[in-house]
């Protein structure tokens, strides 16, 4: 395998002069915009709405996010709004996709915030199981076809579906071929509680970190 040669790079602004140094850097990635550490002093200035990124996101990313935002915004009208709720909110923010956070030009930063690799930055990553078969809705049991990997007790399992949205679980128990098991392989049809309506066209996959995904 033949190394590649790196290249420093300097941007200038040909207007006021400022630049910009990039020692192998990924000039077109900039780290993803994260207020919610001073949302506070926004609130402060008058904003009374926010804009959350959606239009080409994942649907956990957008659940997650705007989640977390909600929670922000609740918590500062309720004056519980703290430093130990910011690391809650980060931490959860930092499990779905990002490229780094930066808080844009609102602290008087002259110049944006590169990420320094390409790709996600998330703890988490999902991986592809199956997709969904059937819902019981007497017994609250959603029914499953294993197409890839394997599923196990203990496993966070998400689920995702056009009219579904996001459903987030821990696989408690479970059952193949009425049988419960420890273990769900490829082929199987995996029945397990889950208290929201799944539907067929709603995809399973297994949540788990992002050091264990080869990419």
């Amino acid at each position: 395998m033949r190394a590649r040669a790196t290249m420093n790079f300097t941007l200038g602004d040909l207007e006021d002069g400022h630049e910009l140094e990039l020692d192998n850097e990924y000039i077109m990635s900039p780290k993803d915009l994260c207020t919610i550490d001073f949302l506070d002093q926004l609130a402060d200035t008058g904003i009374s709405v926010l804009k959350i990124e959606g239009r080409g996101r994942s649907p956990e990313y957008v659940a997650t996010t705007i989640k977390c935002y909600r929670e922000a915004i609740d918590a500062i009208n309720e004056e519980t709004y703290s430093k130990e709720k910011v690391a809650e909110w980060m931490s959860k923010l930092e499990t779905v996709y990002n490229r780094g956070f930066w808080g844009g030009y609102f602290l008087g930063q002259e110049l944006g915030e590169w990420t320094d690799s390409s790709g996600s930055k998330a703890t988490v990553k999902k991986v592809f199981l199956g997709k969904g078969m059937h819902y019981f809705s007497n017994a609250k049991i959603g029914q499953f076809k294993i197409e890839a990997q394997q599923l196990k007790v203990g496993d966070s399992a998400l689920i995702t579906g056009p009219t579904t949205g996001v459903v987030e679980t821990t696989i408690k128990s479970m059952r193949v071929d009425d049988v419960e098991t420890e273990v769900a392989k490829r082929g199987n049809e995996v029945t397990f509680q889950i208290d929201e309506i799944i539907r067929a066209s709603d995809k399973l996959y297994k949540v788990v970190p992002s050091e264990e995904v080869q990419d």
